[in-house]
């Protein structure tokens, strides 16, 4: 595992080749609620530096409700979903339009992709070709433009992936993006907050640190620090790293130099496999098995199977192959993998050793979830 002692910005950074950037909606308009136009000239030129660099950049942006709400005179983000939708339909052509403009400068072609949960939590299918397209985009030299598709996704609009903070480490999840920079408009993530104001920015969070309740959500946006945590979690639990920085101060060649600006979410441990990617961030899981502390300490600690024997209980009506949740006696959440039984079988074999198994199920024992389809949590 990987610590803030051991660990050297400059170095680590260096081996970046593949980034996923995510810009907020208070960061890309101005007080007007009009695009600032500024602030996305300068991403789009520290962009188009890096992508000269060599390296394969996707750009997650939010801002089109709050570029239809500017283009509309609205002074307040709409609460209906209808309206939400409109919004974002005029916001979205406008904010496209500004980045092809802009990056079109640089002679970097971009491409518009709007995705939905259901394009990369739903079904595997899906989320394959969402990876391939993206694939080949990077090898015909384009810069993907990624936003959630609010004009249509109804459901995304009220639960979906949180917001586009979760969107963007859903992606990098799915490319295997070595960093993702989240560019906000509070410089890092803080140690504590007194009368709301941020106090004791940290430079460094290692995996296992625990951080003090953070600052919510703005008058633009739908997210707030608590969704970059879980962003930055998701990503250092693939191995991968997450800088939160602040859009209108730092900059990104300067941030993939090593500076010490913004704050580092350290990586936990080695690089996690796609196959094992899949499994733990965007499956969905059909049901949850619970386990015993024995089991629990298996999976976790030495690196085992799941096995009957380990098996308490089980509910959700999965069948075999679906991805499930693995719980301990008191529900919190250990593990994910794909499950070898469905969940009627596993009832009637949760305890048991394999010789009780076989002779239950007439069929020769299997592990319940084998290591190699098992995500920790």
């Amino acid at each position: 595992m990987t610590t803030a002692a051991t660990f050297q910005r400059p170095q680590q950074l260096a081996d970046v080749r593949r980034l996923v950037v995510k810009i907020g909606s208070s960061s890309l308009t101005g007080a007007d609620g009009q695009l600032h136009r500024p602030t996305i000239r300068r991403l789009v030129g520290d962009l188009a530096l890096l992508h000269a660099q060599g390296l394969e950049v996707i750009l997650v942006s939010s801002g089109a409700v709050a570029a239809g709400m500017g283009r509309l005179g609205m002074a307040e983000r709409p609460t209906a979903i209808a309206e939400l939708q409109a919004v974002a339909a005029v916001g979205q052509n406008l904010l496209v339009h500004t980045y092809e403009s802009l990056f079109r400068r640089h002679d970097v072609p971009v491409g518009q992709v709007l995705l939905t949960a259901g394009d990369i939590l739903d079904d595997r299918q899906r989320y394959n070709h969402v990876r391939t397209t993206l694939r080949q985009l990077f090898k015909l030299g384009v810069v993907p433009v990624i936003n959630e598709n609010d004009s249509v996704a109804v459901a995304e609009l009220r639960r979906s992936l949180g917001d586009n903070d979760m969107l963007a480490a859903y992606v990098a999840n799915l490319v295997q993006a070595q960093l993702l920079v989240i560019l906000s408009d509070v410089e890092g993530v803080y140690s504590r907050y007194v009368a709301g104001k941020g106090e004791g920015l940290l430079t460094d969070v290692a995996p296992d640190q625990e951080l003090g309740p953070q600052g919510g959500g703005n008058r633009l946006g739908r997210g707030g620090i608590e969704t970059k945590l879980r962003a930055a979690r998701l990503l250092t639990t693939c191995g991968e790293m997450t800088i939160v920085a602040h859009a209108r101060k730092h900059r990104l060649p300067e941030i993939l130099a090593g500076k010490n600006v913004g704050t580092l979410f350290l990586p936990r441990g080695k690089r996690m496999g796609s196959r094992k990617r899949w499994i733990g961030f965007a499956s969905p899981p059909r049901g949850t098995v619970t386990v015993d502390d024995g089991a629990v300490k298996a999976i976790a600690r030495l690196g085992r199977s799941l096995l009957p024997a380990g098996v308490v209980g089980c509910e959700g009506g999965f069948a075999a192959g679906d991805v499930v949740r693995i719980a301990d006696g008191q529900g919190r959440e250990v593990a994910r993998g794909l499950c070898r039984y469905g969940c009627d079988d596993l009832e009637r074999i949760s305890g048991q050793r394999s010789a009780v198994v076989e002779k239950t199920l007439g069929q020769k024992a299997l592990e319940v979830i084998h290591r190699d389809d098992l995500v920790l949590m």
